[in-house]
């Protein structure tokens, strides 16, 4: 399933699910999504004029990349271009925010 139009409900309930990061040569690195969280203001409007309100996504992986567009590949979403945000390190682990207005 290829979706052009994320939205909250995309990522709800999918919490501890495994994504694929590409991050060249054919190299992935696994990332868990570990936090998806809507907030009350209005985002941007979609393609087909469709709404939706703001979100964040929080992952979590071995991976230490820069702030910048990864491709994620998930099973059942497929593969999504997201900008991703390292914010904090835990032990061995980064955790990257994606944010959606």
């Amino acid at each position: 399933m290829a979706i052009d139009w994320l939205t909250y409900d995309d990522f709800a309930g999918r919490e501890g699910e495994r994504f694929e990061l590409a991050v060249g040569e054919g190299r992935a690195v696994g990332l868990v999504l570990v936090e998806a969280t809507e907030g009350t203001e209005p985002g941007g409007r979609g393609p087909e004029g469709q709404e939706r309100r703001q979100f964040s996504l929080v992952f979590r992986g071995q991976a230490d990349l820069p702030q910048g567009t990864y491709r994620l590949t998930n099973p059942d979403l497929g593969d999504l271009d997201v900008f991703l945000v390292p914010i904090a390190r835990d032990g061995d682990l980064t955790r990257y925010e994606a944010a959606f207005a």
